[in-house]
């Protein structure tokens, strides 16, 4: 494994593992806690775990494809089609968590909710500018790399 990808790839893991900790440990406790204390919200808290829960499978997704990514750059093939396959399923990705979220809360708050408090919408509207902010900075990336590829592929066809 090359020294520059190295603390990247350890980062990506981390997060991972943070995210299954959460989603086996924290979240369900979280759920529990809340029901107990807001017995009239309580009927919410598996439609909630089951929401959060299919977030989580793009999540992996995008982690598991900048795992692809960096591995391409060990191999030196990072100016490739795989690469901005890897790119483009990273955005794909993060479009999705922020579809799901910005949709989840809606339903939450006009159906739902009469109240919303502020406790249940930001940390989704944080997690669906900052999926929003990813996605936007992978299509960036893919369209730039796939700029680089198209010149270096006539490059090689003028020598």
């Amino acid at each position: 494994m090359k020294r520059e990808t190295f603390f990247l790839k350890v980062v990506v893991f981390l997060l991972g593992m943070t995210g299954i900790a959460l989603c086996l440990f924290w979240l369900p406790w979280l759920a529990n806690r809340e029901a107990e204390m807001n017995p009239e919200l309580a009927y919410l808290q598996y439609p909630i775990l089951i929401g959060i829960y299919v977030t989580a499978i793009p999540f992996f997704g995008a982690l598991y494809q900048a795992l692809k990514l960096l591995s391409y750059i060990d191999k030196n093939i990072a100016f490739s089609d795989l690469s901005v396959k890897a790119l483009k399923i990273i955005k794909n990705c993060g479009i999705t968590i922020s579809i799901l979220y910005v949709g989840g809360i809606s339903i939450l708050l006009l159906l739902v909710l009469e109240n919303a408090s502020l406790g249940i919408v930001v940390p989704g509207l944080v997690i669906s500018i900052a999926s929003i902010v990813i996605a936007v900075f992978a299509a960036v990336l893919q369209k730039l790399l796939k700029q680089a590829i198209d010149i270096k592929s006539e490059n090689d066809l003028t020598i």
